[in-house]
């Protein structure tokens, strides 16, 4: 794989669980941040109260992930018709973009359904999000999302990691030209995300800096947990860590 050249600042998008974990992201000098709930199932929407309370704090641009459930990308008509329904909220509270992705059962783009989200969201800035690397043919899929009118489309490379998806990486990225903005994301770090700029020609990076801290609770039931079988989850919380945003950021320009 030849190295490509790549801008010397790339932007750099942080992925954040909530109010606390967008005002981190932001101190840390991230240029956007995408708005998540539970990351630990990879991400879905959060509540109109938390993006009301993003609205008022926030002094970058966030988009906003509609994701009914975790699970497949492959969605009832019910959930469809619920994720159209967040599409539409979200642009009349005026966010600046929503993260969207729906699949068929065969392992391609939903024309039909990606093609009504955007619709839903007018002015929208639109990114499909990791259902891509979930596809069959990403070659098919990015050309799907272009007629789509996606304005970008967040990959690993169809890999764990960005660093073992550079190849495709750096495919999409000449595929894409300027019909489509490839954000690149997997696993990215301050030891990896500066050779993975310059190999893939990537201009846009994802990530996110999470790290597990002890609950403040002073009182602890141990005889119940709200979920699952890890009791001391419910005294753990996943938090944006500012340096280690701010170290990947340094390295990513570097």
């Amino acid at each position: 794989m030849m190295p490509v050249t790549a801008a010397s600042k790339p932007l750099i998008e942080i992925c954040v669980e909530g109010i606390d974990g967008l005002l981190a992201a932001q101190a840390a000098g991230a240029d956007r941040v995408e708005l998540c709930a539970s990351l630990v199932e990879g991400g879905i929407t959060p509540s109109l109260g938390t993006v009301r309370a993003a609205l008022e704090s926030a002094t970058i641009p966030f988009h906003v992930i509609v994701r009914p459930r975790g699970g497949d990308f492959l969605y009832s008509e019910a959930e469809y018709r619920s994720m159209l329904a967040d599409v539409e909220a979200l642009r009349e509270l005026g966010v600046a973009g929503v993260v969207v992705g729906c699949l068929t059962a065969d392992g391609a783009i939903d024309e039909a359904r990606m093609s009504a989200l955007v619709e839903a969201a007018g002015p929208l800035n639109v990114t499909c999000h990791r259902a891509f690397d979930m596809t069959r043919d990403p070659t098919e899929a990015l050309e799907t999302l272009i007629r789509c009118k996606v304005g970008r489309v967040l990959t690993s490379g169809q890999r764990d990691t960005a660093v073992e998806g550079m190849e495709l990486l750096a495919k999409l990225v000449r595929l894409a030209g300027n019909r489509i903005i490839i954000l690149g994301c997997g696993a990215l770090a301050p030891d990896t995300i500066g050779e993975v700029r310059r190999r893939t020609g990537l201009t846009e990076m994802h990530f996110a800096a999470l790290t597990d801290v002890p609950s403040a609770m002073r009182y602890r039931n141990p005889n119940v947990g709200m979920g699952g079988t890890d009791l001391d989850r419910e005294y753990r919380n996943t938090v944006t860590d500012g340096a280690v945003v701010a170290a990947t950021i340094a390295a990513a320009r570097a």
